[in-house]
């Protein structure tokens, strides 16, 4: 069983500054649940974000997400927009056994040639 407050080791921060970095120009909005426990866990994914330069967002955690992610998931438009950059993330968290789901919102209302990373509470 996981621990409720999820937050990223300086290692693993390095290591996604590292390997993002080849993606330059991302968009992603970051979304979670303010009133839950995953803020810090989000703020860990804005700040490497920031850190890289991509154009970095925050908002809250649409309803039609919930129950289709546990810890993360990457929201797309539709999955044939599914960006290199997100698919580089969602593979270097595997690494350290972070599952990433991905969820397919045409109505997310995300530009194209970005992506929204849905952190934690999807089955709370």
């Amino acid at each position: 069983m996981q621990p409720s407050a999820r937050r990223l080791s300086t290692h693993q921060k390095a290591v996604l500054i590292q390997v993002l970095l080849t993606f330059p120009e991302q968009q992603v909005r970051v979304c979670y649940d303010p009133d839950s426990d995953t803020r810090d866990y989000a703020q860990d994914f804005l700040t490497i974000f920031k850190v890289i330069g991509w154009d970095t967002r925050e908002g809250t955690l649409a309803a039609t997400w919930k129950g289709q992610f546990d810890d993360l998931g990457i929201v797309v438009g539709d999955l044939d927009s599914f960006l290199p950059g997100a698919e580089a993330l969602r593979d270097a968290l595997r690494i350290y056994g972070i599952e990433v789901a991905t969820i397919c919102d045409p109505a997310c209302a995300m530009k194209a040639g970005g992506f929204i990373l849905a952190v934690g509470g999807g089955n709370s």
